[in-house]
């Protein structure tokens, strides 16, 4: 009995002492309950975080299961902060917008630390499988400078299942009428008093491909990718370490039937041919310098080794990337009304032959004045490093802050905004462009990785209304986006080929306005509803400032869900609205089988999604029945022109591919 409070003791005590030593690098900033909130966010609800200093969407493990999501790319259905779309008909890369713009644009995080970068990013959502996720968590805007100045529309993080799970073994499989089967299981155990470890497995991969709309092209790339990771956490009062490492395997083929790279010349079955492997290991060390905890160090260090074999028709693209980061840091929470952190942080790209570095100090002063009002300034002062080309180099200075004021506790305003910084990757950042047959041309002034500049402000007003839920309020946001320095990718100059340039003198820009509903109109009934407005302009090599073309200009979220008694039945439904966005300009001539024209003023038509999802739970056992896309609504002519001849395009994707699939699924949970 006294081991057992002795080990409850230590979990309790290592979860407090990693929310404030280890995760000191947080961006949330309440890191006494962050930490909580991912450990035990079953019992939370979904929605704008209350607590958080920066406006925060939550998406719980429970939030997780509303569908029966297989991975990160597939998690968002229910969010109309962030929207998820194919990057190509081909490859079946996911590519996520955030305010507007591209997800490059976010910095993407494994409990705060960077991931998804570089030759990553446009496959790096699948890597992610759903049930390994305690939580996400979507901060929009200019967050902390803590964790680098890569995120210019926010940041998403992400809460992995730790070591000192209460679950020693969870699996998870379910099987799609497309064939793509998807299975899961995650083994947590204490090795000792003060060693905890937990292993994450993943496989999925389909045994059929298709082709629905009868263009000759498979509308999923066959696939087959296997997954692992292991992370420990070792902890005693006055230490504590973390550490894992991640493995990644993938192979897809897309495109037409009879694809072959080696023997490929124009004329036969056009296709692409991909595979990813991935490596990456972390260690992160924390130790308290006072007993409660209110002043610490910690380091935090990581490598990634990523190579990519990809094949688009005659085309290649294999880079090789090897990425180092580092982190050390100092927090020191004097009283209750001041903390403060510094530290010095530094990140190497390796890139074939390319070397990209940059680093420098960094701080960030907070002011709390009670519940009432929190300031958080930050700066950090970098110097960057092209070794392909001195100009994209030389020291940079990046403020943000961020307010929050609450005067009431049924009201909070939240501001925050500043400076991002990062060094483009123009092919795998816009991976489509190499899934054509068009020329890729590359301004005169474009070096091979520029660095991006941009600005972020906006705000957030949220209201709870008095109810029976504590859950129910309404949330209004706004925040604006403009790019100083950015490369932009036109595919308008001609329908033979594609430009990337960097505009002189004329800035991209996004403007995004969402409003968030929350409810529970009666015991166990939960209800969200979301509305996005989005405008999103970019220049043209010819001088134009254009909206941006295959961008939704709005997008509605209705989610439901009922529990009865003890949540033995749980029944979701979400319906998704799309609004319309512009075509490029050599898809305004595209007719439709009847011979009308297909886009009419240049837009893509307005268009529902609809889906459903009922599970049954017993003791330990869950079974599930679900359904995507339920109005089997598919994008017309996905595939612009033959790919013998020039003006081929399979990279013009807005909408659907495929069309309505059923999934069924369980899972099996033991407790200790």
């Amino acid at each position: 009995m006294k081991k057992t409070i002795h080990i409850i003791i230590c979990i309790f005590v290592g979860l407090r002492l990693s929310a404030q030593v280890v995760d000191t690098s947080s961006v949330y900033k309440d890191r006494q309950d962050s930490l909580k909130a991912a450990v035990f966010v079953g019992r939370h609800a979904d929605g704008i975080s209350k607590g958080k200093d920066i406006r925060t969407e939550v998406i719980s493990a429970a939030g997780l299961q509303k569908m029966a999501c297989c991975n990160l790319a597939e998690s968002f259905e229910n969010s109309a902060s962030v929207t998820v779309g194919y990057s190509d008909a081909a490859t079946g890369a996911r590519q996520i917008r955030l305010l507007g713009l591209s997800g490059t644009y976010t910095q993407m995080l494994d409990e705060n630390r960077p991931v998804m970068r570089g030759i990553t990013s446009p496959f790096g959502l699948s890597y992610i499988p759903g049930p390994w996720l305690e939580s996400i968590q979507i901060a929009k805007g200019s967050p902390s400078v803590i964790n680098g100045s890569e995120s210019m529309t926010g940041q998403i993080n992400l809460e992995f299942k730790k070591p000192t799970e209460e679950k020693p073994l969870f699996i998870q499989a379910s099987m799609m009428t497309d064939t793509k089967a998807d299975f899961n299981v995650t083994s947590a155990w204490q090795v000792s008093p003060t060693l905890y470890s937990i292993f994450l497995g993943h496989v999925d991969g389909n045994f059929k491909t298709f082709d629905m709309n009868g263009d000759g092209f498979r509308d999923d790339p066959r696939m087959l990718q296997f997954n692992v990771s292991n992370r420990w956490l070792y902890y005693r009062p006055d230490i504590q370490i973390r550490w894992g490492i991640h493995a990644v395997r993938d192979h897809r083929e897309g495109g037409q039937e009879g694809y072959d790279k080696d023997g490929y010349v124009r004329g036969k079955p056009w296709g692409t041919n991909i595979t990813n492997s991935l490596v990456d290991g972390y260690i992160k060390v924390g130790k308290p310098l006072r007993e409660d905890g209110s002043a610490s160090v910690a380091a935090i260090a990581d490598y990634t080794f990523q190579k990519t074999d990809s094949w688009f028709g005659q085309r290649s693209y294999l880079p090789r990337q090897n990425s180092g980061f580092l982190n050390l840091l100092y927090r020191n929470q004097v009283n209750e009304s001041h903390d403060f952190t510094m530290g010095i942080s530094g990140t190497l790209d390796i890139l074939n032959d390319s070397r990209l570095a940059f680093g420098g100090a960094y701080g960030e002063y907070t002011f709390h004045s009670g519940e009432t009002f929190t300031s958080i300034l930050g700066a950090r002062v970098d110097y960057y490093y092209n070794k392909d080309n001195r100009d994209e180099g030389g020291f940079r200075f990046v403020p943000r802050a961020t307010l929050k004021y609450a005067p009431w506790d049924w009201l909070v305003f939240r501001a925050n905004g500043g400076r991002g910084l990062r060094y483009s990757n123009p092919i795998s950042d816009n991976l489509g462009i190499l899934s054509t047959t068009k020329v890729i041309s590359m301004d005169n002034g474009l070096p091979e990785h520029p660095l991006e500049d941009s600005w972020t402000f906006g705000g957030n007003i949220t209201f709870y209304l008095p109810s029976s839920s504590d859950n129910t309020s309404i949330s209004l946001d706004y925040f604006r986006t403009v790019f100083y320095r950015q490369v932009v990718v036109d595919y308008e100059q001609s329908p033979h080929n594609i430009w990337l340039f960097i505009p002189e003198g004329r800035n991209s820009s996004s403007d995004n306005f969402q409003v968030d509903f929350n409810a529970e109109p009666f015991e166990r009934f939960t209800v969200a509803l979301t509305g996005r407005y989005t405008l999103a302009k970019s220049p043209t090599l010819d001088g134009r400032i254009v909206e941006k073309p295959m961008t939704s200009l709005y997008k509605g979220v209705l989610n439901l869900q009922y529990k009865t008694n003890l949540s033995k039945w749980i029944f979701d439904f979400t319906a998704s609205v799309n609004g319309s966005a512009r075509v490029y300009d050599f898809m305004k001539e595209m007719w439709d089988d009847d011979g009308s024209i297909l886009y009419k003023e240049g837009r893509t038509p307005v268009y529902p999604l609809l889906y459903a999802q009922i599970t049954r739970r017993f003791k330990g056992f869950d079974v599930y029945l679900g359904g995507e896309n339920l109005t089997n609504f598919t994008q017309k002519k996905v595939i612009v022109g033959n790919p013998s001849f020039p003006g081929f395009d399979a990279s013009c994707v807005w909408g659907p591919i495929m069309g309505r699939k059923v999934n069924v699924g369980f899972r099996i949970t033991l407790w200790r």
